[in-house]
């Protein structure tokens, strides 16, 4: 399929929707994102969904905001609804670095251009939208809709905003993965329900009365700290995220949340329950073509050249990382694929034009959780732990590696398929638990070896993020012995097998929790590695994590307890510069910063000194 036709794909243009035959659109989608018809774009999914229960979905892809709104004026009215997304990342993540600066290029569009989309589209499109359709309902969804549907912290502006529902013009906010959430709300729209009377639908955010508020939680609500205390006290907004996190986690769904802002009231209604394996399966089966439209023909996506190739077997995320939005979108519970769909999609994959034999990624949010969960689901139903591997994997958790193994191993005995790499981050954390069961154990010493052995593309990335227990405590990580021990049978097994791969490790700088001695202390331990780090980042506060509740706050959510984080520019700096401790020119401010914290010992660690020159001190 090296030049598909338009009409292969939901339509982007009037001419388009015309060559399918059609006289009127459904819903249109509203995405800040290039439309590739592919399952790891959302803007796909939800279309392709609603076209398989019969619905004439066309997509307008990063609409042109600036000039005479065209773009959004194309299709007209819609039957039932509009549609508005960010598009795959917060816009504000997406814009800006760690530093404020804005970034120079955009994963998501055509040749990486950046500027194609406004900062925070999902209030730049809705308003557009019901300035010009007053009637028509209009929906936002995406991860920018889901990670700030309740007050939350915006670093780029740094300050508490409240709602996203509240600042746009959308009449309801679906939040996590929407496939279940648009299908109920088209049919319903259908049958015909006005939406301000859709109050009940789960995964969805609306704005209520205030007199319809529970006056405090119930066995059924909870009602949290009010957006006007939160701005006053910061200790209520830790409060209020404890509860929304623990109600993310739940099996079931949760419980309604609640809150008030001004003389209105935000609703939460529960999550879905994770999907069903028939479920994912159906989604991931829907006819993409897999490819970029043709609109784009001669221009190079990166975020689609990057997964290409690449075949997702799972979604949902039960690590609980502190700074990770994926449980809080995807949810905890892991939704895994049949192995008959991932290898449909595998000869998919293999039947590309430009495919050459190598699978780039066989995995998911993490690589290595398909097929895991809780072995007495009672247990965790009645379970609030956000992580089930902190600050030790659960027992009651089935670690068991095997039928990941066989996923593995049927796809490499396709003829088509020369090797299959792990891509995504693979927690050891997770493969190197001893469960007391033999056969597990050794099914999960098989799994490490062959990751190791078979499908390492040179080098394998994996995410200890510091070295330090107790910044990794606040992480939700584990402590970094066991990334020796994993460094241990990593070069091991090189050994055994002849082979030259790299252990890549990942680190976070100016996390909550870490003061610049620990960061010292990471340069030293990683220096005695061998290592000169390559894959680091200063910590980036996003919406609707744990961490980024600890920035703003300063306190842990679920002990109120203050925690120590490096706020200003100057403290930031002066743990980065520890990642690159071997470069010359940071020798001199790194020697001082040592001095004024008083750990001259790790400057000797650092850089010792020969035939017994002293260090500057300047």
């Amino acid at each position: 399929m090296s030049n598909p036709s338009a009409d292969m794909f939901l339509p982007t243009s009037v001419k388009e929707m015309q060559a399918l035959g059609w006289t009127h659109v459904d819903v249109v989608l509203f995405t800040g994102d290039a439309y590739v018809d592919h399952p790891s774009f959302a803007a796909a999914v939800l279309g392709r969904t609603l076209q398989r229960e019969g619905y004439n979905v066309a997509i307008v892809p990063q609409p042109n905001w600036r000039d005479d709104l065209r773009d959004f004026r194309k299709f007209g009215a819609p039957r039932l609804f509009f549609g508005v997304s960010a598009g795959a990342m917060d816009s504000m993540v997406n814009h800006y670095t760690a530093a404020r600066r804005l970034r120079s290029d955009d994963a998501y569009t055509p040749g990486g251009r950046h500027g194609m989309r406004p900062d925070y589209p999902t209030i730049v499109y809705s308003k557009i939208l019901r300035e010009l359709f007053p009637d028509v309902p209009i929906v936002a969804g995406g991860i920018e809709a889901s990670m700030r549907r309740l007050s939350h912290y915006d670093y780029w502006q740094d300050r508490l905003r409240p709602s996203l529902i509240t600042d746009c013009a959308a009449d309801m906010l679906i939040y996590g993965m929407g496939e279940k959430v648009v299908t109920e709300l088209a049919r319903r729209l259908e049958s015909g329900e006005k939406i301000a009377d859709i109050t009940d639908m789960r995964q969805t955010v609306i704005i209520r009365p205030l007199s319809e508020m529970p006056a405090a939680s119930t066995p059924t609500d909870i009602v949290l700290a009010p957006f006007e205390k939160c701005l006053k006290d910061r200790r209520s907004q830790a409060a209020n995220f404890r509860h929304i996190e623990e109600q993310s986690n739940s099996l079931d769904g949760g419980l309604t949340i609640w809150q008030a802002h001004g003389d209105r009231a935000v609703k939460v209604n529960p999550m879905h329950p994770a999907m069903t394996t028939g479920e994912i399966d159906a989604s991931f089966d829907l006819p993409y073509t897999r490819l970029p439209h043709p609109r784009y023909r001669g221009k190079t996506i990166p975020a689609y050249e990057m997964i290409k190739h690449s075949v997702n077997i799972h979604r949902g995320c039960f690590g609980g990382c502190s700074f990770c939005t994926i449980s809080a979108h995807q949810g905890k519970f892991i939704a895994s694929r049949s192995k008959e769909s991932i290898m449909r999609e595998v000869r998919q994959v293999a039947a590309m034009p430009d495919f050459k034999g190598y699978l780039s990624d066989l995995g998911g949010p993490s690589a290595n959780m398909y097929a895991m969960g809780g072995k007495n689901l009672r247990a965790c139903s009645a379970c609030r732990r956000p992580s089930c591997l902190h600050p030790a994997p659960c027992p009651n958790l089935n670690t068991d590696h095997r039928p990941l193994l066989d996923i593995y191993h049927s796809v490499d005995a396709l003829p088509q398929i020369k090797k299959s790499f792990i891509g995504s981050g693979v927690r050891y954390d997770l493969s190197m638990h001893h469960t007391g069961n033999p056969k597990i154990d050794e099914a999960n010493r098989r799994y490490n070896r062959e990751l190791i052995e078979n499908h390492v593309s040179g080098r394998l990335k994996v995410a200890p993020e510091h070295t330090s227990d107790h910044v990794l405590s606040v992480m939700r990580k584990p402590s970094f012995k066991l990334y020796h021990d994993f460094k241990r049978l990593f070069d091991r097994t090189n050994a055994d097998c002849g082979l030259r791969q790299q252990l890549i490790p990942y680190f976070i700088s100016s996390h909550p929790g870490c003061r610049e001695a620990d960061m010292a202390e990471l340069a030293v331990e990683t220096k005695d590695l061998g290592l000169r780090l390559e894959q680091v980042q200063d910590f980036t506060p996003t919406p609707m994590t744990l961490s980024t509740e600890i920035y703003y706050t300063g306190f842990h959510p679920y002990t109120l307890e203050k925690v120590y984080t490096p706020r200003t520019p100057a403290d930031k700096e002066a743990q980065r510069q520890y990642f690159f401790w071997y470069d010359p020119a940071r020798k001199a401010s790194i020697v001082r910063s040592l001095n004024r914290i008083h750990r001259p010992d790790l400057i000797e660690k650092l850089y010792p000194r020969r035939f017994g020159k002293p260090h500057n001190r300047k």
